[in-house]
């Protein structure tokens, strides 16, 4: 998870389920170390400590110790600073753990693209998840359409096409081909001129 989700309450009820996590660290949370494991340097990590957390609201809702990865994105030239309640797996592999959470953003942020959801209809589990199973449903249904036709259109473009005609009395497979964009519209003598190039 990015900085943005650390709530040390929620990271110690995944301890409590065991389950691990890795979350980029802020620069303001205060970690003392208590215990240093040896790196190998030529792979990017800098340090593999064993901190606590010292401010009094924070380690009151996370008692427990935490493991802090110190790893150098030389591509990037960026210092990333990891937090994990894993102490088992390999420095480096808790690095690369975070970079593969990129594609899941990714997947995320295309949903919020891609899938329109008005509104949710409530905030129970059951009234989040229904609006977001039928979006994706309809984007797959499309996906389906878009294939079996063979159409050369986007999908946002299909479903912007659909949306837009649903109520209409054209068959869907007029809607959908490909309109000839180089209609010369100065051709029509009906076409007024406003600009004289």
């Amino acid at each position: 998870m990015d900085r943005g989700y650390i709530d040390f309450e929620r990271l110690f009820l995944f301890t409590l389920c065991s389950a691990f996590f890795v979350v980029r660290t802020k620069a303001n949370i205060l970690l003392p170390r208590r215990y240093s494991r040896p790196i190998d340097r030529s792979s990017g990590l800098r340090s593999d400590h064993t901190v606590i957390l010292a401010e009094i609201a924070a380690a009151q809702v996370y008692p427990d110790p935490l493991r802090r990865v110190t790893y150098f994105d030389a591509k990037t030239n960026n210092r990333l600073k990891f937090l994990t309640n894993n102490f088992v797996l390999p420095a480096l592999m808790i690095a690369q753990i975070y970079k593969c959470r990129w594609p899941v953003e990714l997947f995320f942020k295309w949903i919020q693209q891609h899938l329109r959801i008005q509104a949710f209809y409530g905030t129970s589990e059951n009234a989040v998840k229904t609006p977001i199973w039928i979006a994706v449903s309809r984007y797959v249904l499309v996906a389906i359409v878009r294939k079996h036709l063979g159409l050369e259109a986007s999908l946002y473009q299909i479903l912007q096409i659909l949306s837009v005609t649903l109520f209409e009395k054209v068959p869907p497979l007029r809607a959908l081909e490909a309109s000839d964009s180089q209609v010369n519209l100065v051709a029509d003598p009906n076409q007024l001129i406003l600009f004289d190039f």
